[in-house]
């Protein structure tokens, strides 16, 4: 298995994913076709964290006038199963990695993984 999640619209996901090949992944773009429980599921096990797996920099976090602080694992599993730019982006799974969002050390680990 090899899936990616993203949103299309937003330019930090198409700035990491177009230089790579995805043509033997399964691309879900995660506005259209959200994210299921169960998928979430699958990230958990890899990642052992829903906050992990959380986008600090979601904007429904100021409109919804969230305390990112006070949040706990199940918070952070019922926000992002209720609106998709809760989901930390772009997000790669295969049968045994994961590599979540855009910071610096993730993006290096999915390169490096590519290259092999």
């Amino acid at each position: 298995m090899k899936k990616v999640f993203y949103l299309k619209t937003c330019g930090t996901n198409k700035k990491i994913m177009s230089p790579l090949d995805l043509s033997d992944w399964e691309l879900r773009e995660i506005k259209s076709q959200p994210v299921t429980e169960a998928e979430l599921e699958e990230m958990y096990e890899k990642t052992k964290s829903y906050e992990a797996l959380f986008s600090k920099k979601s904007t429904q976090i100021k409109e919804r006038a969230i305390d990112v602080n006070s949040l706990t694992e199940k918070d952070f599993k019922k926000l992002i199963l209720d609106h998709y730019s809760f989901l930390k982006r772009p997000v790669f799974v295969t049968d045994n990695e994961i590599f979540a969002g855009s910071d610096k050390n993730n993006l290096e680990n999915l390169n490096a993984y590519f290259e092999n």
